[in-house]
């Protein structure tokens, strides 16, 4: 037992089978940058307060360098008998620096330090979803500008309701996917207080500065209670809230794109590259790309849900229950950062088909309610103007026509109320331009919540240099 680093203790070799069920060195070795960054930081500050010569910590901060470049060339094996990426990095820097590497781990333990470095990685992975999430709602905001007036049925029920454009549907997705950048941002800051100098539970008997090291990773804040500090797993929780949302979102969108791009909508036309064919069916065209993403939704909800199970009934302070948080982490990041890429270069490739929706737009009745409008503005109350509008909507569809293609007489005997002005407060265009009330779809709106989006996302999370 020699080789573990606990092991004074015990007199029979850990059992094979407990050692591969119990390491986590398979899937937390993708945090060494972090695990060496923290452990660079903690020598710094022990050499300032006095625990470590300024030799030895030059002699660890520099092995460590030598580790993580050993680790990124490739040189470092990780068996399951160096149990976690902390055990192996001191175990390869002991190593190379000899006993001074035992001193490394004097004022912490591993409960803070593998807090830490979930804290460091996250905040580091965290800052490229925003990256993708601004790329995204760039798109958006692109697209709205150049299809401000480009009309579309919009839906209830997934039935034809009223005129919007494709700009403005465009821009529904922009505020959905900005309060993802709202969220993730507060996320970001709860993420960055440091939990290093909460030791096992109780703290340390070490004058340790634990500020210093916060400043020198980058963190806003501690971690103010030790018990609190290793046995928190809140950050983690809320990124895969938050990482849930961003899913459901792009499921909502794909949802959309694979309706829209059916035969029977042919709204727009995914790109061949976003799409499959049939081994048997020559003529099929699959959106297998938003399928496939609304159907990762399912998993990265399942990890949420894994880890609140996790830690639904743990006791304070650390438990080993508790390495089952990184699985989940990991795997939400991979899905989110994959789909939201591979989400931009969809939308922002996809062609519209304007003569199919307006089609679409004539075939369901959606100025009605414009109709109805149009009498409660003349004094009618606006039921009775509702009931006189289904019954111009039934005597079209019996005419197979539309609304606006009815004639005068035929209008003026539902009701007197009606004149000629009714045809054009029938008329799509005018429909659209008449709703410039905040946030309705009147072109020079969206024009113009497009050109204001950009500035939004200026000030919610600044392009990357």
């Amino acid at each position: 037992m020699a080789e573990k680093p606990w092991g004074g203790r015990f007199r029979e070799e850990t059992l094979k089978i407990v050692e591969v069920f119990t390491a986590s060195i398979g899937f937390d070795k993708r945090m060494y940058r972090q695990d060496i960054r923290g452990s660079m930081a903690h020598a710094k500050m022990l050499a300032a307060v006095g625990v470590l010569t300024a030799q030895e910590a030059q002699t660890l901060v520099e092995g460590l360098a030598e580790v993580e470049k050993e680790i990124e060339r490739g040189e470092i094996d990780f068996p399951v008998s160096v149990e976690d990426i902390h055990m192996a990095v001191e175990k390869r820097l002991t190593e190379k620096v000899g006993p001074v590497g035992g001193k490394l781990h004097t004022g912490r333990s591993r409960n803070d330090q593998v807090a830490l470095d979930l804290r460091l990685y996250l905040a580091d992975e965290m800052k490229e979803v925003l990256d993708l999430l601004r790329g995204l709602c760039e798109t958006f905001a692109v697209r709205a500008f150049r299809e401000a007036d480009t009309l579309l049925p919009g839906y209830t029920h997934l039935q034809r309701a009223q005129p919007v454009t494709f700009g403005h549907h465009w821009l529904a997705y922009f505020e959905m996917f900005s309060r993802d950048i709202e969220r993730m941002k507060d996320t970001l800051g709860r993420t960055r207080r440091s939990p290093l100098g909460s030791g096992a539970l109780a703290g340390t008997p070490y004058p340790l500065d634990r500020e210093m090291v916060a400043r020198e990773l980058g963190f806003d804040a501690i971690m103010r209670n030790s018990l609190d500090g290793v046995s928190d797993r809140d950050f983690a929780l809320e990124f895969l809230f938050n990482a849930s949302v961003i899913m459901t979102h792009l499921s909502r969108l794909s949802e959309e794109l694979v309706i829209w791009s059916s035969q029977e909508f042919r709204f727009v036309t995914l790109s061949d590259g976003f799409c499959t064919g049939s081994s048997i069916m020559p003529q099929k065209k699959n959106p297998d790309v938003p399928e496939l993403l609304r159907g990762k939704t399912g998993r990265v909800n399942g990890n949420l849900l894994a880890l609140l199970t996790t830690m639904k009934a743990l006791s304070l302070a650390y438990n080993k229950d508790m390495q089952e948080d990184k699985e989940p982490v990991f795997d939400s990041l991979d899905t989110i950062k994959g789909s939201l890429a591979i989400a931009i270069e969809m939308v922002r490739s996809l062609k519209i088909n304007p003569e199919r929706a307006k089609m679409a737009l004539k075939e369901g009745f959606v100025n009605a309610t414009d109709l109805a409008d149009y009498l409660a503005k003349k004094g009618m109350p606006f039921r009775h103007a509702h009931e006189i509008a289904g019954k111009a909507v039934a005597l079209a569809e019996e005419k197979k026509v539309g609304l606006e293609e009815l004639p005068l007489a035929e209008l003026r005997g539902l009701s007197q109320m009606i004149g000629e002005d009714i045809f054009e407060a029938l008329s799509m265009t005018k429909s659209l331009s008449s709703r410039k009330a905040t946030g309705g779809p009147a072109p020079e709106n969206v024009i113009a919540e497009s050109e204001l989006a950009m500035k939004r996302l200026d000030e919610l999370w600044p392009r990357s240099k």
